[in-house]
């Protein structure tokens, strides 16, 4: 049995895509399902680009579940301006041949759940947290059967990348992200303190389009795309590379440095909605509630997903 047995919960995204090539190129990890959301591009886009990844990969087996169109309460916020009209903007893969399962994304996490033994599956979410936190609404007890949650969101040193005191996908859907964070299932988040210092330089942008497989140059047209943007925004030599970080994290854990600290999320203010608070110097007497990450070996992280993504078609 692999080591990691997850579900994936995403918005493709080129980075997301990215993150899935990383966990389907790891054999130690088993992708049960992979459960679409609405974020960085409308949810029909999503559950497509997440089909077409798989079989950019070979693996048309991993069954596919669209789950929530829309945040909990809340009108949503999409990013094409960085991901393109598609959300994998670069060069144009095939539409998917492989099918849409029928079941709804929450009921297949919560299926999932209740099925395998108590602690074995881990929750990856890589985008906006609505269906996680609809799969906890709608069955608690299930829900508490998770391992753990590894997720990419939130900011701390870094602040905001949508507004100044926000991150994208906490943004998107805060209330959704306030009640996974009061779940009590172990949580480690993988912020934009970690995921601005995996950035995509040069050399590592040629890495990647000079793998001899199919999946080396996508990933290289992915990262050509996006990057325009993080490099004209912060003006650094390279753009952030942020939900691989999830998979690598349980692949290597010991390339990140974490703190085990309090994380709320704020809800009701117009000026920071859908901030982040975290407690990294321990200045509440607020129960610690999660592993937020505040360093990664960059050099690491790159290399090894250069070596997995050598392992795919």
């Amino acid at each position: 049995m692999a080591e990691h047995r997850i579900i994936i919960d995403t918005d493709p995204g080129q980075d997301d895509a990215v993150a899935i090539l990383l966990a389907l190129a790891s054999p130690e990890i088993d992708v049960l399902a992979i459960t679409a959301v609405a974020g960085n591009v409308p949810l029909a886009l999503t559950q497509t680009n997440a089909r077409k990844v798989c079989e950019l990969a070979g693996r048309p087996d991993i069954p596919v579940h669209a789950g929530c169109a829309a945040p909990l309460s809340r009108s949503l916020v999409t990013a094409e301006h960085v991901h393109g009209k598609t959300g994998l903007d670069g060069v144009e893969l095939p539409a998917p041949t492989m099918p849409l399962q029928d079941e709804h994304g929450v009921d297949a996490i919560l299926r999932i759940l209740a099925d395998a033994p108590a602690g074995t599956v881990t929750l990856c979410p890589l985008g906006p947290l609505t269906n996680i936190a609809t799969a906890r609404a709608r069955d608690p007890e299930t829900f508490a059967r998770a391992k753990a949650i590894v997720l990419m969101g939130g900011a701390y040193f870094e602040v905001g990348n949508i507004t100044p005191a926000a991150e994208f996908n906490i943004y998107v859907d805060p209330e959704a992200a306030r009640d996974v964070f009061a779940s009590g299932v172990p949580i480690t988040v993988l912020p934009l303190d970690v995921t601005h210092k995996a950035l995509i330089t040069p050399p590592r942008h040629e890495a990647f389009g000079a793998l001899p497989n199919r999946a080396g140059p996508v990933v290289a047209s992915w990262t050509s795309f996006f990057e325009r943007f993080d490099k004209e925004k912060y003006g650094n030599d390279g753009a952030p590379l942020h939900d691989p970080c999830v998979i690598a994290y349980l692949l290597e854990p010991t390339l990140f440095t974490t703190r085990h600290i309090n994380v709320e999320i704020e809800v009701d203010s117009p000026l920071t909605r859908g901030m982040t608070v975290a407690d990294w110097w321990g200045v509440t007497d607020r129960a610690p509630n999660a592993d937020f990450a505040g360093d990664v070996d960059a050099d690491g992280f790159f290399n090894l997903l250069h070596t997995r993504l050598a392992r795919l078609p």
